[in-house]
């Protein structure tokens, strides 16, 4: 343990990005065998939206260059869990949305998840996971 407590942080962050990578992977296969983890988290922001997104978001959101993010939709399109649609307020931009089919796979993986966290956090106090949540959310605005 060190004795500065930002170095402890960036320590135990690194090794929870290793781990999350790794959980990230396996989710991926999981929702389908060749799927990229690149193009996970371009899904589960899909799947928080009710709506079709539009690509300017995505990018925005994720962080990527618009040509990325193109590979990526095709990518997923491909699998047959995204598609794209013309967006009726700017004939221009495309809209993105999960399939029905990528809809129920992405919440069949995602229920997955939360059940194996539900296990692993049994024995923790709910008020201390939501003060975890709080503690991460916070950490998260301070970083970007």
């Amino acid at each position: 343990m060190s004795e500065d407590p930002i170095a402890e942080l960036e320590a135990e962050l690194v090794d929870m990005w290793r781990r999350g990578s790794i959980s990230t992977r396996e989710s991926a296969h999981a929702i389908d065998p060749k799927l990229d983890p690149a193009c996970y988290p371009l899904l589960i922001l899909l799947a928080r939206s009710v709506d079709a997104v539009p690509m300017a978001t995505l990018v925005q959101d994720l962080g990527v260059e618009k040509s990325t993010l193109t590979r990526q939709i095709d990518a997923v399109t491909r699998l047959g869990l995204v598609r794209r649609r013309r967006n009726p307020a700017d004939a221009r931009a495309k809209l993105v949305e999960l399939t029905e089919g990528g809809r129920t796979r992405v919440s069949e993986q995602r229920d997955e998840r939360v059940a194996r966290w539900r296990r692993s956090l049994e024995q923790w106090d709910s008020g201390d996971l939501r003060s975890l949540a709080a503690l991460l959310r916070r950490l998260g605005e301070a970083a970007s």
